[in-house]
């Protein structure tokens, strides 16, 4: 078996059809079980929604991943979804926060691999921006990897990134079921 090449690529999930954020969980899965150190920051997504009763993970993968050595997951946004015409200030702040951190991931090499999730979305609403984007790509070490998900890549990620995946929407059974998101799978 060959020793693994240490160079770290820019891989780019984007796209109307759904599977962004899971293909990147799958990566960063894969990349932990060899034992790299596996950050993803999830801009826009919160991590417990107060219901009766008390509080809960409002995503799977944020308990899963809880039992994955090396695979840490920090949410960096709120229960509530985001105005895009009219973001709340906390919005801004909290996905700068975001931002912030994954620099500093970067600059201090705590990780091998760095998931930006939605990271493409939060810069289509106006909460990063494009630059503050392409800037993590450009200080990005040689041998760390970086993953981006979301809808809206704009073509300068495109072309920066090394990996473009774009997901289809061909049929879903939002449109063709009526059927609302769905415990397990879409959360």
């Amino acid at each position: 078996m060959s020793k693994p090449q240490n160079i770290g690529l820019v891989q780019l999930y984007t796209g109307e059809g759904k599977g962004k954020t899971t293909c990147a969980l799958g990566a960063g899965l894969r990349a932990a079980g060899h034992g790299l150190r596996v950050l993803m920051i999830s801009f826009m997504k919160a991590k417990v929604a107060e219901r009766s009763g008390g509080t809960e993970i409002n995503y799977g993968e944020f308990k899963s991943i809880e039992a994955i050595p090396n695979f840490v997951i920090i949410p960096v946004g709120r229960e509530t979804f985001v105005d895009k015409e009219n973001p709340d200030p906390i919005d801004v702040k909290m996905a700068r926060e975001g931002l912030k951190m994954a620099h500093d991931a970067l600059s201090e090499h705590k990780c091998d691999v760095l998931i930006l999730d939605e990271i493409n979305v939060a810069v289509e609403w106006n909460l990063i921006t494009l630059d503050n984007q392409l800037e993590l790509i450009q200080v990005k070490p040689e041998d760390v990897e970086l993953i981006m998900t979301g809808r809206y890549a704009r073509q300068e990620v495109i072309d920066a990134a090394d990996l473009v995946t774009e997901m289809t929407d061909i049929k879903h059974y939002y449109s063709t079921k009526k059927t609302l998101a769905r415990r397990g799978f879409e959360f």
